[in-house]
């Protein structure tokens, strides 16, 4: 184990062990032994957490966001445990954790059974968010809500807490490579969601309902 550490082979561990975490498709699983659907075929077809609520209605949709949620804070936990990290030694003792969260984002948008065609990893993102800084959550759960009533889409909601973590990181100071991390997360998920920025810029991007769902 000390090798591990020493060698820096701790990050592709992590990242491995969140990948294979980050698999667990959880709209689909839902939709496929309740609802004896596919969740792929409904709304946008995406397996996350908007398409969710839109298709099987709210309750189902939170179920499935905070057991995205848990599987990234489940790995970041994991190999926080498994590699000596730390919260009581300063940001650096998050890495394991971070990479591990990385992991699972990247499993859960490019699952190896579903052809690497996942969700959009929000949730997952939203999971390492979580376990990095209390101060962080605060200021992160006042945006999201903020924007989530003020707007009703998600995808803002989305954008704007990806956008808003690296800079967060910063002004708390924590260790550049932590910092990284964030920026490439935020990366990924502006990247998958390049299709609802083309729509929010045309005035086309579809509002969040909070009814039950018609089908």
């Amino acid at each position: 184990m000390e090798f591990v550490l020493e060698s820096g082979m701790f990050r592709i561990l992590a990242v491995v062990i969140g990948y294979f975490l980050g698999n667990i498709q959880t709209s689909y699983l839902f939709g496929k032994l309740f609802k004896n659907t596919d969740i792929r075929k409904h709304g946008s077809g995406n397996p996350g957490t908007a398409n969710t609520i839109r298709t099987f209605g709210l309750s189902v949709g939170a179920i499935v966001f905070i057991v995205d949620v848990l599987k990234a804070v489940t790995a970041f936990l994991l190999c926080m445990y498994l590699f000596g990290g730390s919260f009581f030694d300063g940001y650096n003792g998050l890495l394991p954790g971070m990479y591990a969260g990385v992991g699972v984002v990247l499993g859960h948008n490019f699952p190896f059974f579903m052809r690497f065609r996942g969700g959009k990893g929000i949730a997952s993102s939203i999971g390492v968010m979580l376990c990095t800084d209390w101060r962080i959550v605060v200021i992160q759960t006042a945006l999201g809500l903020s924007c989530l009533f003020t707007t009703r889409m998600i995808s803002i909601v989305s954008l704007a807490l990806t956008l808003v973590f690296p800079v967060l990181m910063l002004v708390f100071r924590f260790d550049i490579e932590a910092v990284l991390i964030s920026v490439f997360l935020t990366a990924l998920a502006w990247i998958m969601h390049r299709g609802n920025i083309k729509r929010i810029l045309t005035g086309s991007e579809r509002k969040l309902s909070f009814g039950k769902s018609r089908g």
